[in-house]
């Protein structure tokens, strides 16, 4: 079988987001078939090949200010010469995202938003979170899933006076080890659909 190739790309200031990350990738190696590889943004220039062979990519960053990172920013603007001025060489990938911030809100939605108009820039399909709000009622708990509501991706509250060694919570993480998971399941009904439907294959192709 071949295996396919699902990036996860991520910038991480105090590593709290890199423990998102991290949780991702776990998400994604419990499915047979895909492999997990597990990129900071500083170490992209060495791996464009890569990102262009993946079959998916995830993205993440913390949120600043309402918005994904200056470093996160500053990979984002180099896909503009490093892939689109090649081709479109990332239409019809799988793409995901996730965030992270210091209070329960934080603007996160923000972040995921730029991410999803980013994806679309470059023609790939986004995966979002298929978990309902958590923690929304009397029955609630902070240790449920998606515990701060969000569909678009996985998102994280990381106490500012903890480093990541504790925070974010384990619910949090398992979030976003559900999101890995998912957008792996995606990627390989996605590959097996266009191998077995070869209309879909030359639309793939040649649009």
């Amino acid at each position: 079988m071949i295996r396919q190739g699902i990036a996860i790309v991520y910038h991480s200031g105090y590593g709290h987001t890199g423990r998102q990350a991290e949780a991702v990738r776990a998400g994604v190696e419990e499915v047979d078939g895909v492999e997990a590889m597990l990129l900071t943004v500083d170490k992209v220039e060495r791996h464009w090949d890569d990102l262009n062979a993946a079959q998916a990519i995830i993205f993440g960053s913390p949120t600043y200010m309402g918005s994904v990172s200056a470093s996160f920013k500053a990979f984002q603007e180099a896909t503009s010469h490093a892939v689109l001025a090649r081709g479109y060489l990332w239409k019809d990938k799988i793409a995901a995202g996730f965030t992270t911030s210091g209070s329960r809100s934080g603007d996160k939605l923000s972040t995921l938003m730029q991410m999803v108009i980013f994806a679309a820039q470059h023609g790939m399909h986004w995966v979002g979170l298929d978990l309902p709000p958590a923690n929304c009622s009397s029955t609630g708990s902070e240790e449920d899933l998606n515990r701060l509501g969000f569909w678009l991706g996985a998102a994280a509250q990381a106490n500012t006076d903890e480093g990541p060694e504790t925070a974010p919570p384990a619910s949090d993480l398992a979030t976003a080890r559900h999101l890995g998971r998912r957008v792996a399941l995606t990627t390989l009904q996605f590959v097996c659909g266009r191998d077995v439907n070869p209309f879909a294959h030359e639309l793939a192709v040649h649009v």
